[in-house]
């Protein structure tokens, strides 16, 4: 019996330094991702993510469409959002845009715009935003594109369309963006922009730009 009283106090005590070794693991604990920490009192302290990236999404719309996607995109990935705005307004009757938008296309001509942003440097992501007229993006988004840097900026393309999909936009972009990343674009049908949440979640998990 004396035996077993004089085992028990090294028994308690080995389990006491066993105890107090994971409690030093348990606080001196890292998540995977480095950005949650275990802190000395063993609760978890956020630290700020220092990747983390501004976003605008800027957008012309003429007949809603495309705003309708822009506020979708909006809802998800947070920012600002912003919408280009032509001084001279385009028709409502479609044959007369399609005739306007024709003329600025074959003159390269980019109309003056009523809106303006203060502060582009200070977004590191773009959404663009634009219904397909012959092909390529509308006439005010190639001012919009103009009348910035958008170098070292990641651009994402965004349309409503009629049956061309992204046209030859894409490329005529990077024209006016030589420096800047440009991610895999999003085409809507006009007509389906109400109902395209599913594939705007999807195509904005696709390009990674919010986890």
């Amino acid at each position: 019996m004396k035996r077993i009283y004089f085992a028990i106090p090294i028994i308690a005590a080995f389990l006491v330094i066993i105890g107090m070794q994971a409690q030093r693991n348990f606080t001196t604990a890292e998540a995977e991702d480095g950005v949650l920490k275990m802190g000395k009192t063993g609760e978890l302290d956020t630290k700020p993510d220092s990747g983390t990236k501004k976003i605008l999404v800027a957008y012309y719309s003429h007949t809603g469409n495309t705003r309708e996607i822009a506020n979708q995109i909006h809802k998800i990935v947070g920012g600002d959002i912003f919408e280009i705005q032509a001084v001279t307004t385009y028709p409502s009757d479609y044959e007369e845009v399609k005739k306007r938008a024709r003329q600025e296309l074959d003159s390269g001509y980019k109309p003056a715009l009523k809106t303006k942003i203060n502060n582009i440097n200070s977004y590191d992501i773009v959404f663009i935003g634009y219904p397909i007229w012959w092909g390529t993006m509308a006439a005010p988004v190639k001012t919009f594109l103009s009348e910035y840097d958008f170098s070292g900026k990641t651009i994402v393309p965004f349309c409503t369309h009629g049956g061309s999909g992204l046209g030859r936009s894409i490329t005529d972009i990077a024209a006016l963006c030589p420096h800047s990343t440009i991610l895999d674009g999003l085409a809507v049908w006009g007509k389906n922009a109400k109902t395209a949440q599913n594939d705007v979640s999807a195509w904005v998990r696709r390009i990674k730009v919010k986890e």
